[in-house]
């Protein structure tokens, strides 16, 4: 099940998930699972390894007569990830013998991630894309096995989903919300050149899904901008994926540095400002990203740990 090299993240939920039993997230329900949900006095039925053998132990000495108290436990269940891509033509960039990074390869190596945490977690995975025409989807199911998911993504038609992809995958997720319970997980991989807008973002978070971004961009060519002499660069076409040329200056240079780090700076901004925490991604690197995915997961732990 594990790729060579790989280290699974663990997916620290925001919420209590609902799902399916025997996994490793705590649920909104109560049974048998490691996070304690409170106690109650004991009934006729429980089982004894539920008592609480010190508690019961003060509460008998205060009362002076037996009593005794049972521990209840939050169920352990299994997460339900869903993973919407973006593949315009944008994220098509750049090819993997150029030096700069290769967002297709940088996709496949987050969603592989993504869907090898998930099933170490005995989760559920589905899949959604917009390339090709149609939505291709493939709804959260146990036992789906890592290679429907893998193989899709590299296996997929062209990038040449609509500039409104993701406003379209939201509205296709909302349709099928049925199989996307409170608490599911959605990561949304895209340059985010093309954001859905802030009423798309509303009416998902509405239904506690644990939305999380994956900003996939250039460190060079989209998070900022080299500095350049005047000289004549060529481009790639966010839009087709074809290389223009282009004349610029060095104050044109440093006017466009300037609104691409302000860019990804309001795209954060905005994101955060909507209760999300985006992961920024800048390389290909397996290692690098498995890095990335881990610190996201530590600070959740963290933040978990502040508000208990």
């Amino acid at each position: 099940m594990r790729s060579p090299g790989r280290h699974p993240f663990p997916l620290v939920p925001r919420w209590r998930v609902t799902g399916l039993p025997f996994g490793e997230q705590r649920s909104v329900r109560r049974g048998p699972g490691s996070d304690v949900a409170g106690s109650r006095r004991y009934q006729p039925g429980d089982p004894v390894s539920a008592i609480d053998w010190y508690a019961s132990a003060r509460l008998s000495s205060a009362r002076g007569r037996e009593e005794f108290i049972v521990r209840e436990h939050y169920e352990d269940e299994a997460p339900r990830v869903m993973l919407l891509c973006d593949r315009r033509p944008s994220m098509s960039l750049y090819d993997s013998s150029l030096p700069w990074l290769s967002k297709p390869a940088a996709l496949a190596t987050v969603a592989e991630a993504v869907v090898l945490s998930a099933l170490v977690a005995r989760g559920e995975v589905g899949y959604l894309d917009e390339s090709g025409g149609e939505p291709y989807w493939l709804a959260p199911r146990s036992g789906r096995r890592r290679w429907e998911l893998t193989d899709r993504i590299a296996a997929a038609p062209a990038f040449d989903a609509p500039e409104d992809t993701l406003a379209r995958g939201f509205a296709h997720l909302l349709r099928m919300r049925a199989d996307l319970p409170g608490g599911s997980f959605v990561f949304v991989l895209s340059d985010f050149l093309a954001p859905p807008d802030p009423s798309i973002w509303l009416r998902v978070l509405a239904l506690r899904w644990d939305v999380v971004p994956v900003v996939i961009q250039d460190p060079v060519w989209e998070q900022s901008f080299p500095e350049l002499p005047s000289v004549v660069v060529p481009f790639a076409d966010p839009r087709t994926g074809r290389l223009v040329e282009a004349r610029l200056s060095a104050a044109e240079a440093r006017d466009r540095r300037a609104a691409h780090e302000r860019r990804l700076r309001t795209t954060l901004a905005e994101l955060v400002r909507l209760g999300l925490e985006p992961i920024v991604i800048g390389t290909s690197d397996p290692v690098a990203i498995d890095r990335e995915l881990l610190s996201w997961a530590e600070l959740r732990k963290k933040a978990r740990r502040r508000t208990r």
